[in-house]
């Protein structure tokens, strides 16, 4: 009986070590089948596939971000006209007022019942389409001074130095309302420090002092006076006038949209004669009209009027004051009676810089 007992206690030792044998032999295969499939999923987690991208051109990048801006050029020609004058504005054309209905809006918005300010300035928000010759090519960000017939205080101060020699042109300079005016020994101050150049927003210059003002040119860099900026000339008065009291504006493109750009200027204020308003406003438009490129098509798209503190704008027609679309043989005859002009003023610079 004993001996049967002994026998079935070592078949139960022996089974109980082969089954604690197969669990551990299991669990170690488990282990490492856990292992490897963990080791393959990190792998594909950190894999990056990197894509080849072709070049892009500079002015086609971030497309996908340009893509979802909404186009600034307005164009609601396609919409309907209103037929009376109660209508929801997004639906309908904008109405086209001309200067004088649109200044006078502005003067009763402005009333001393409302707004009360009826010295306001009249500013003008003039989009450009910035487009060049060719599709890929834009106009570039210009910064000018337009002449106007109509004085106004434009609130800058503009002092203005003149280099000439000859007492006709220093006392015609003069007259003009010049802030200094000299001759070589206007250069020897510069030259020795004793006068800041700085100090002047705008420097004019006389033909007959040019050979003597190229040593001021690294001082004056990009001010240097040229015919092209039309700070160089002998109608001094005419210049000094244009730079003291004219609209000084540029005209910049937008971030994402490179055809589209911007002018905001200030043509007088509300309690101008409405007629002299137009006037500058067509001075204006005309000295920016000069700038447009050779090509088909509008340069000046849409002309907004406002007056702050309202917020209210009101569309004009520019094309009462300057052509619509490019004349190119008009642009032909501007261009050569502009290079008849410049020429004598560029050879002289020419020679001086020898």
């Amino acid at each position: 009986m004993q001996s049967i007992l002994s026998s079935m206690r070592a078949l139960a030792l022996r089974q109980n070590t082969v089954e604690s044998l197969r669990l551990l032999h299991l669990s170690a295969v488990s282990e490492a089948a856990r292992k490897g499939t963990r080791e393959k999923a990190r792998k594909k987690k950190v894999k990056v596939e990197v894509k080849k991208v072709g070049f892009i051109p500079h002015n086609q990048r971030n497309k996908k971000i340009n893509m979802k801006r909404a186009d600034k050029h307005v164009d609601d020609s396609w919409k309907q006209v209103p037929k009376d004058d109660c209508y929801v504005g997004r639906y309908y054309r904008w109405p086209v007022y001309s200067v004088q209905e649109a200044v006078q809006c502005h003067r009763e918005t402005h009333h001393p019942t409302m707004y009360n300010v009826p010295n306001a300035p009249l500013n003008v928000d003039i989009e450009l389409n910035m487009q060049a010759e060719k599709i890929t090519r834009f106009v570039d960000n210009f910064q000018r001074m337009a002449m106007i017939p109509h004085k106004f205080d434009h609130g800058e101060e503009r002092k203005i130095i003149v280099f000439t020699k000859g007492n006709n042109e220093v006392l015609e300079a003069r007259e003009a309302g010049a802030s200094l005016v000299g001759g070589v020994e206007l250069i020897k101050d510069i030259t020795n420090g004793e006068l800041l150049l700085s100090d002047y927003q705008y420097i004019i210059a006389h033909p007959n002092i040019l050979a003597e003002l190229v040593a001021l040119r690294g001082l004056m860099k990009r001010k240097f006076p040229n015919p092209k900026s039309e700070t160089l000339g002998t109608n001094l008065a005419e210049m000094i006038v244009k730079f003291s009291s004219g609209i000084s504006y540029s005209a910049a493109k937008d971030e994402y949209q490179q055809n589209f750009g911007l002018i905001t200027a200030s043509v007088g204020t509300l309690d101008m004669d409405a007629q002299k308003l137009e006037d500058n406003i067509k001075f204006l438009l005309q000295d920016i009209n000069t700038m447009r490129p050779k090509r088909e098509g509008r340069f000046i798209t849409r002309v907004l009027l406002k007056s702050p503190p309202s917020s209210e704008q009101l569309k004009i027609d520019p094309f009462v004051y300057v052509p619509e679309m490019w004349d190119k043989s008009t642009a032909k005859v501007k261009r050569e009676e502009t290079k008849k002009q410049t020429e004598p003023t560029e050879r002289q610079e020419a020679v001086a810089s020898n």
